[in-house]
């Protein structure tokens, strides 16, 4: 009888098929082991946060079963909307190399801040609750005027005009700009806005040619600052371009008292140095002395002070200096291509001097 060889044939498949199946398992093991430890991640790379340092962020991220690996953590680990991470919007995880990844945060962008009891609260662009403190960051615009009943976190402040929080933004975005936050900003029950830089009150009113005012009010303030008053910004529109500066003498700042030789009285009008100053506007006997003076600025961005100070192209300052080309001081002193000093000295191609020196060319 002839033998079978299906059994012999069925070992032998059965034997093959063990040993493609080994070998798969060990090209799979194999393939594994240098998978995760060629792309092993080695060197973190943290770009964007302003918050947390590099070693926070790594540990909010890097916490999932791929995040050691730089193929698989890029995907794991990215989000992009994150809720549960003050300040943090968007984090973004990129291999820049087979052992290095790169974290990239987006921040939320913080507004403003405005007081509640007695904690300051930070919000978004779109007014949502993201943060508070006992103390204020001096980088953050304070807005203040705005009464709230209640805050809760990560939700929208229960603000009475939602249209406020568009003028927040916009204010935001030119402070941002031009890296002029202000002391405070203040809304009166009109919504109408005031901005305190120091001692200089702006009065920007309504929520109208907002862009237009802050382009004045910043080129402006140089020209004032360490002066205390009020800037009227509130009347420009589209047509009128009329700012006037109150401002507000102190006689803390008066460096007079001094007669013309020299001698102190208290009540000369000299400084120190011999300088012409004027009398003490902290006298109220005085017919100079004023309370207030004006300033006013027109359409061509000139300045005007009536007690006071002009400012142009000249560079004319009253009270009492005049600058232009020839480089005149009045209230005693001018200068042009002569050089002519009042008070009492004329030198030139000629020497004058009122006390009876006098010379054409020559002294006599």
């Amino acid at each position: 009888m002839r033998e079978s060889n299906y059994r012999k044939r069925s070992k032998i498949s059965t034997t093959v098929k063990r040993i493609i199946v080994g070998l798969v398992l060990a090209l799979l093991l194999g393939g594994g082991i240098f998978f995760f430890s060629y792309f092993h991640v080695e060197n973190v790379e943290v770009m964007g946060s302003s918050h947390y340092t590099d070693e926070e962020i790594k540990e909010m991220v890097l916490n999932g079963a791929f995040s050691s690996n730089s193929v698989l953590a890029p995907v794991f680990c990215s989000k992009s909307n994150v809720v549960d991470v003050t300040y943090v919007e968007e984090i973004t995880v990129t291999r820049t190399g087979h052992d290095s990844i790169s974290i990239s945060v987006r921040e939320t962008q913080v507004v403003g801040c405005v007081l509640y009891l007695d904690t300051y609260v930070y919000f978004d662009r779109s007014g949502i609750f993201i943060d508070s403190s006992r103390t204020r960051d001096e980088s953050v615009p304070f807005f203040d005027g705005l009464s709230m009943e209640y805050v809760v976190l990560n939700e929208k402040l229960p603000i009475a005009d939602s249209a406020v929080l568009n003028t927040a933004v916009a204010l935001y975005t030119i402070f941002q700009k031009n890296d002029t936050i202000p002391d405070h900003i203040q809304f009166d029950e009109n919504y109408e806005i005031t901005l305190i830089y120091g001692d200089i009150t702006v009065l920007l009113g309504k929520d109208e040619y907002l862009e237009d005012k802050m382009t004045r009010v910043l080129a402006i303030l140089p020209l004032i600052s360490g002066k205390k008053g009020t800037l009227h910004v509130e009347n420009v529109t589209d047509t009128s371009k009329s700012i006037t500066f109150e401002s507000e003498d102190s006689s803390d700042t008066w460096t007079g008292g001094y007669e013309e030789d020299g001698e102190y009285t208290g009540t000369g009008e000299y400084d120190a140095d011999g300088n012409y100053v004027g009398p003490d506007p902290g006298d109220s006997g005085s017919t100079d002395s004023e309370e207030n003076t004006e300033d006013s600025y027109d359409s061509d961005d000139s300045y005007d002070d009536w007690d006071s100070d002009y400012y142009d192209d000249s560079d004319y300052y009253d009270d009492s200096d005049y600058y232009d080309d020839s480089d005149y001081y009045d209230d005693s002193d001018y200068y042009d291509d002569s050089d002519y000093y009042d008070d009492s000295d004329y030198y030139g191609d000629s020497y004058w001097d009122s006390d009876s020196y006098d010379s054409w060319d020559e002294e006599w």
